[in-house]
């Protein structure tokens, strides 16, 4: 896998509302987004990006707050502002339609683009979600994400270390623990350009998830466009009881399963996630 470096060294940025945004656009073919998870950024797809750039042209970025993208103090973080994100860098790219890959954080920026197709631009031909926290009343955070969540979190982000974040990264993992070069790389693409004085305000999302239940939940439910789970089942934020959850909820349900993989399949399990990614979207 590509280190975080070398990933910047073949991207680009553009500016939205002041900021700065890193993106990528690689590949040939109809265009496909992928959009990435808390706490990382567009790097998480390089395991699977010659895979996905093989038959599409994919379109990522790091979020505001993410990655190598500005991280501005006192930015009104929120789902809904990141889905403008890339509602803007879909219009700089000319797309009119195009297929949808998310994972974590990313599957509800994914969900808010799927809420608004009635009246978007863009039109969302099939979706592919990772594991990710779709139904607020099933997701399980970290005790780490609950601090951060807290009025403790500006302090916890103070204290935050490598040492902590891998802790608590390999409790998320499956039966395969994460290389230390893969946390190394994770952790430095967080506290790039001071991240972690930004989580606080990134993890309102969890909040968000609670309050825009409704609207979030039904985009899945009423989606017109052909949706798929693709669920580490050993995850414990969002594993076997999202999928159940998921089964139970939207019409027709598309999952694959993915023993053993917890909250990263598309690091732990690459081969497998790219060929059940690029099936589902075929089809379409």
């Amino acid at each position: 896998m590509i280190s975080p470096d070398q990933w910047r060294a073949t991207g680009k940025t553009f500016e939205w509302q002041g900021q700065r945004v890193f993106y990528r656009v690689d590949g040939s073919g109809e265009p496909l987004l992928a959009i990435h998870g808390f706490p990382t950024a567009s790097w998480d797809w390089a395991a699977i990006w010659p895979q996905l750039t093989a038959r599409y042209r994919v379109i990522a970025l790091d979020m505001i707050g993410f990655g190598f993208s500005a991280k501005p103090i006192g930015f009104p973080y929120s789902i809904f502002a990141q889905a403008d994100l890339h509602e803007a860098l879909l219009a700089r790219e000319r797309v009119t339609s195009y297929r949808l890959l998310a994972h974590d954080y990313g599957d509800t920026v994914a969900q808010e683009l799927l809420a608004r197709q009635s009246g978007a631009r863009a039109k969302i031909v099939a979706a592919c979600l990772l594991n990710g926290g779709l139904f607020p009343e099933r997701h399980r955070p970290l005790l780490t994400q609950k601090l951060l969540a807290s009025t403790l979190g500006p302090l916890i982000a103070k204290l935050s270390s490598y040492k902590t974040f891998a802790r608590a990264m390999n409790r998320t993992w499956g039966t395969t623990r994460p290389a230390d070069d893969e946390l190394r790389a994770m952790w430095q693409l967080i506290s790039h350009d001071d991240g972690m004085a930004v989580m606080p305000s990134l993890i309102g999302y969890i909040d968000e998830r609670r309050r825009y239940r409704a609207r979030w939940v039904g985009a899945l439910i009423n989606a017109t466009a052909p949706l798929r789970f693709i669920n580490g089942l050993a995850d414990p934020i969002s594993g076997a009881h999202m999928a159940a959850r998921y089964r139970e909820l939207v019409p027709h349900a598309d999952v694959v399963e993915l023993p053993g993989v917890g909250h990263y399949p598309q690091i732990e399990a690459p081969e497998a996630v790219a060929a059940a990614v690029l099936e589902q979207l075929a089809r379409a």
